[in-house]
């Protein structure tokens, strides 16, 4: 502001600091003590050709300073002047400023978002001074790397315990199959078909894992996928098992309805909706699949059947999670297909929901992004 006002009052007005003419009435010399006879009468002024006379009431002259009070009102306009390129600058300044200085905060949301929607690998790499929002950006880093690894080890964990208990049950169905045969009717023969039944719901249960875990790891392909080709590829291969259960399994598919991805899970994905919603009906029920919109493309999967609870349809996504209790089940399924589904759709960054039907039974709907 110093500087301002300094050159605009060095530069912008011309100075006309010479002897300025007398007024009417000025006496030019005037002594302290000096009696008012003795002032000395001086003829009435008149301006000289040219030159500048304020006329009454206005403003002083701030291109030429010539007195006081065009002084003054040049300080008066170099200021507001100066205090206006200074807030100008101060505010393109401040701007800039604090876009650099929060431009770290940006990035850690950014990286808070990707991690809430399951991506664990962005990292921010702040760059620049060690201060506060350095460290945090640092530390977020530290927390990201953490919980990536510990993701990872659990499901290797998963994978590697799914393998590993695959062996032994696969010896055992062998192992039952050969005691199915006994002719001798003792008691081992009796037991025989519901071990067996044991047995293959167990290595579900392990393929179910198994699959859980491949879809958490899987990247999508680079090729388009058409999903209403796949819808309609499973409503058909599940079609004899919806008449042999007596529920109408319908579709309503926009053709080329098509998405980057990969076309196994995709068919896993379809393939597990449908068969969560003939298992969990009523007899005479209905399911009802569509594939529609643009961008983004709409999967959505409708059923009757039972009342599901609102308030706990999201936990219907979590692994080994049953509407009903343990007890009241039927054993049918192992919780693990919606799970798998949720996987999927994660695996191809989209979203999914579940929402209870009022009359009974559950709408699933996944929305994919066009391009992954």
């Amino acid at each position: 502001m110093v500087a301002a006002v300094y050159l605009g009052m060095r530069y912008l007005p011309s100075y006309d600091l010479g002897s300025a003419p007398v007024r009417p009435g000025v006496v030019p010399d005037f002594v302290p003590g000096m009696p008012a006879d003795e002032l000395p009468q001086l003829p009435p002024y008149v301006d000289p050709p040219g030159s500048y006379a304020d006329p009454p009431g206005s403003y002083a002259d701030t291109r030429q300073v010539r007195s006081k009070e065009d002084v003054w009102a040049t300080v008066l306009t170099v200021s507001v002047a100066g205090a206006a390129v200074v807030a100008v600058l101060g505010l393109a300044a401040g701007w800039l400023l604090s876009r650099r200085l929060l431009a770290p905060l940006g990035a850690i949301s950014e990286a808070a978002a990707r991690a809430g929607e399951g991506d664990l690998s962005y990292r921010i790499d702040a760059e620049g001074p060690r201060d506060e929002l350095r460290r945090l950006a640092d530390t977020f880093d530290g927390t990201l790397a953490r919980l990536e690894r510990s993701f990872a080890a659990h499901q290797r964990f998963a994978a590697n315990a799914s393998h590993e208990l695959l062996t032994p049950l696969a010896a055992t169905r062998t192992a039952l199959q050969l005691a199915s045969t006994d002719q001798s009717g003792g008691e081992l023969a009796r037991l025989a078909p519901q071990l067996a039944a044991a047995n293959e719901r167990s290595i579900e249960i392990v393929h179910g894992l198994l699959q859980l875990a491949g879809a958490e790891h899987a990247q999508p392909d680079t090729e388009p996928v058409d999903l209403a080709a796949i819808v309609a590829e499973t409503c058909g291969e599940l079609a004899a098992r919806a008449r042999t259960a007596g529920i109408g399994l319908e579709s309503d598919l926009e053709p080329g309805r098509s998405l980057v991805g990969n076309a196994a899970l995709l068919r896993r994905l379809v393939h597990n909706l449908l068969d969560n919603a003939l298992t969990h009906n009523v007899p005479d029920g209905w399911a009802h699949v569509s594939v529609y919109g643009e961008g983004p493309v709409t999967l959505e999967v409708t059923n009757s059947g039972p009342r599901v609870d609102a308030e706990h349809t999201d936990r219907l996504f979590e692994p080994f999670h049953r509407a009903d209790s343990r007890v009241r089940s039927d054993r049918t399924g192992h919780g693990l297909g919606l799970a798998i589904a949720r996987a999927v759709v994660r695996a191809h960054h989209g979203t999914i929901t579940a929402t209870a039907n009022a009359d009974g039974g559950l709408t699933v709907r996944a929305d994919f992004p066009v391009e992954a």
